[in-house]
């Protein structure tokens, strides 16, 4: 919100004061207050009626959360100066705040003005049923009502589309960057997975597994590297979607003909055989076909360990909450720190500090999958989200990375002892709400936790 309207927001709101008398103000802050359940109750039921609005509302955790918070936002918006209100500066902050988690979590602006509608219908007919004040003080109070809710609702949406705006700007940012970290080696890598994947496929179905049995290419290495990453960072190609089409009839057409109830005659089962091939043929072709049109972007990307910086981590999060979301599944954060990081600059020097650093990012690297996210949030920490992963899963690669960490020898220039480390991480899952702020303030927490109870430890934060 720039300073101009800021000052215009901080003058409408004076004026609206000025206009309404003492017992006016007293009154709607009353009425607010005795009725918040019931009005947002009222805005949410509303907007629980609207499919766009409920696939976003619909979680309970969500639901219980916001009816609460409603409340409270009824309540101090529509407060007197008897009831000790927040004041106009800290109220016009809340509304950008406000605005700023909207955008963070893709509230439509629509959605939140079509509820704000209702719940100024909910009022004025409080207010015009009211018995206390006579009707010209009920005409203050109502066009006081009107005025604070839409000053707010013009507040939120300044924070909204401020926040959109970054937004769009980061994530078009990381569309690019996504296909440009280091091109020729990706691409190899992302080649050798998707025959490896072939491979064992064609070894399983030698060794007579059964079609339920055979590895499905979505949760392969190359698979959830492209559903994650390629397909985002190459979206509105065509060979992109020819890509996750060709892997959509590998997974959900011809690998369960492999049924051994449906008894395939030999003729059958060579030309899904053949078809196989042809299929992961032209994903290969496609892919070569992608890199080529793609050219080297060094932005984003953190000097030192070449691994993603803080800058596109709302991007990849805001993704990820829509694929979970649209596939029901789960992701983690893992909040990882160098325990006493501090000791090797203080006794080598942060040249050899730098040098831990890199060899640190190399070992989590090379020991996360394809599909997974890795950035450097500064210093020694670092945060990896963990891609399509269960619980289990998730706190099974941690403690992996955990244990390679602590056995692995640390060359320093220099010296002849390799130096020792050990790391804290703390671990959250992806609960369902659709602000991902709330995940990576469990992982925080949980790293605090782990830190606070002796290092050298992965704490699971309580879902």
């Amino acid at each position: 919100m720039t300073a101009v309207s800021h000052e215009h927001a901080s003058r409408a709101w004076a004026a609206l004061q000025q206009r309404a008398s003492v017992p006016a103000r007293q009154r709607l802050a009353e009425l607010a207050h005795q009725h918040a359940d019931h009005l947002a109750g009222r805005f949410y039921e509303q907007m629980l009626a609207d499919p766009a609005s409920a696939a976003l509302l619909s979680h309970e955790q969500v639901q219980t959360r916001l009816h609460r918070s409603m409340q409270r936002w009824v309540a101090t918006l529509l407060a007197s100066e008897k009831d000790g209100g927040p004041g106009v500066e800290p109220l016009l902050a809340q509304q950008v705040h406000i605005g700023d988690v909207h955008a963070r979590i893709n509230v439509p602006v629509h959605l939140v003005l079509r509820g704000a509608r209702y719940l100024k219908d909910e009022l004025l007919n409080l207010l015009r049923d009211d018995p206390v004040l006579p009707p010209d003080q009920r005409l203050e109070a109502m066009q006081l009502m009107l005025g604070r809710i839409d000053l707010a609702m013009e507040v939120m949406s300044q924070g909204y589309a401020s926040s959109q705006d970054r937004n769009v700007r980061t994530g078009e940012a990381y569309r690019l960057f996504a296909v440009t970290q280091n091109l020729s080696t990706e691409k190899e890598r992302q080649r050798a997975a998707l025959l490896d994947w072939e491979n064992q496929l064609m070894f399983d179905l030698v060794a007579g597994l059964d079609g339920n049995q055979l590895p499905l290419l979505r949760s392969a290495e190359f698979g959830l590297w492209f559903r994650h990453k390629g397909a985002h960072a190459f979206e509105g190609t065509t060979e992109a979607q020819l890509i996750l089409q060709a892997m959509a009839r590998i997974d959900e057409e011809l690998l369960p003909q492999f049924d051994r109830r449906l008894q395939l005659k030999r003729e059958l089962r060579l030309q899904y055989l053949r078809e196989l091939r042809e299929q992961a043929k032209s994903i290969a072709y496609n892919l070569d076909w992608l890199f080529e049109q793609s050219s080297e972007l060094e932005a984003g990307r953190d000097v030192l360990t070449q691994l993603l910086n803080r800058r596109f981590l709302p991007a990849v999060l805001r993704k990820e909450v829509h694929l979970a979301r649209e596939n029901h599944g789960q992701f983690a954060i893992l909040a990882i720190d160098i325990d006493h990081f501090k000791h090797i600059n203080d006794r080598h020097g942060h040249d050899a500090g730098d040098t831990v650093l890199q060899q640190v990012a190399k070992l989590l690297n090379n020991h996360t999958r394809s599909g997974d996210y890795l950035f450097r949030l500064g210093g020694e920490e670092f945060l990896i989200v963990l891609v399509d992963i269960t619980p289990a899963a998730a706190l099974k690669a941690a403690e992996n990375l955990r244990r390679r960490i602590a056995s692995e020898p640390f060359r320093i220039a220099g010296q002849e002892e390799p130096a020792r480390l050990t790391i804290s991480a703390g671990l959250a899952l992806h609960g369902g709400h659709p602000d991902y702020q709330r995940t990576l303030r469990a992982a925080d927490q949980a790293l605090y936790q782990a830190k606070h109870e002796g290092r050298n430890r992965i704490v699971h934060a309580e879902p």
